[in-house]
């Protein structure tokens, strides 16, 4: 008999006392038992600790001292399940994504459907919808730069990608063991990407059950008309243009340094640039914080360079501000 696989969930939570309850209910009445719940802390100062104490005793609670983002606390969270309690597989989740109370189910049922070698997916991803926009999230292809997956792939019981966002993914330990943690020092942005193109050059797969869908938002998209065409546009805040830039050309430049592949990421930079230009919110910061993450990027100075509002971090423009200490690397 096929012993059952243990499953943990890992969230990462930084003031997230109002988006926490519906996401824990869920996860609590999911029909595939998890064996344990998780919740990383990223030193939130709202009622989140208070309510995860009070409300929710059952959850294990991992609390950083410091707000490591999302790269810190879903290493903190990795280390702990599949290092630590050796569970099989983790499932990551960022703490406003809610998913489907059969959404584990049908993340393990996608294990049965990718065909053979099911022991080389290293990740099962849901596929990412918002409502509002009907933006689909539903991974990317690595061709010299990174390529949309088609509308019609998504169609198809499972598809198979070289990157998906990190929210909703069910994560094999074993090819953590292999391959290492997510990099604490990117902090935020392009840290599930830079896994995810890990995993690949490792040789493991990546599979989108495209039967599980996660309710997600990448930012705060919105309906734009640009030149007669209809697009979703995210404002991110200043901070986060750097980290999303600094992240995407240290990687790309570390693991794919032919011509082609870096005129194809400079290209999508600029035409980020562009739309920033014509209906981004905060033009000229922006555009200079994605100029300082180019830099830092091509220079390896990685570690927490900015930090959010911490009164605001889920706000799409909070106050950046620069903290006393970072780390880096060369």
């Amino acid at each position: 008999m096929i012993k059952p696989y243990s499953v943990a969930s890992v969230t990462v939570a930084t003031n997230a006392a109002r988006f926490l309850p519906r996401q824990l209910d869920a996860l609590k009445r999911q029909t595939r038992k998890i064996n344990e719940i998780v919740v990383v802390d990223n030193a939130s100062d709202d009622d989140t600790v208070s309510l995860l104490a009070t409300e929710y005793p059952e959850v294990k609670v991992l609390n950083l001292a410091k707000n490591g983002g999302v790269g810190g606390g879903f290493s903190a969270g990795l280390t702990y399940t599949a290092t630590l309690k050796k569970h099989d597989w983790t499932w990551l989740l960022d703490d406003d994504s809610i998913p489907s109370l059969d959404g584990l189910e049908r993340l393990l049922d996608g294990l049965q459907q990718v065909g053979e070698k099911p022991e080389d997916i290293a990740i099962l991803a849901p596929l990412g919808i918002h409502k509002e926009t009907q933006s689909v999230y539903g991974g990317h292809l690595w061709r010299n730069g990174l390529r949309l997956l088609s509308p019609e792939a998504t169609q198809k019981k499972i598809s198979f990608v070289d990157t998906v966002i990190s929210s909703g993914t069910l994560i094999r330990a074993e090819a953590i063991e292999r391959v290492g943690l997510p990099r604490s020092d990117f902090f935020m942005d392009f840290v599930d990407y830079e896994l995810c193109l890990r995993l690949r050059r490792h040789g493991y797969k990546i599979a989108v059950v495209n039967s599980c869908k996660l309710d997600h938002a990448i930012g705060n998209p919105r309906k734009i008309n640009l030149l007669g065409f209809h697009k979703a546009w995210t404002d991110h805040a200043p901070w986060r243009e750097y980290y999303i830039t600094r992240n995407e050309i240290f990687t790309i430049w570390a693991y794919y340094p032919d011509w082609k592949t870096k005129s194809s990421i400079v290209g999508r930079l600029l035409r980020h640039a562009a739309g920033v230009l014509l209906v981004g919110t905060q033009k000229m910061p922006c555009l200079r914080m994605m100029y300082e993450g180019f830099l830092d990027g091509r220079a390896g100075r990685l570690g927490i360079r900015y930090l959010p509002d911490p009164t605001n971090d889920h706000s799409q423009n909070p106050v950046a501000r620069r903290p006393e200490t970072y780390g880096t690397v060369s």
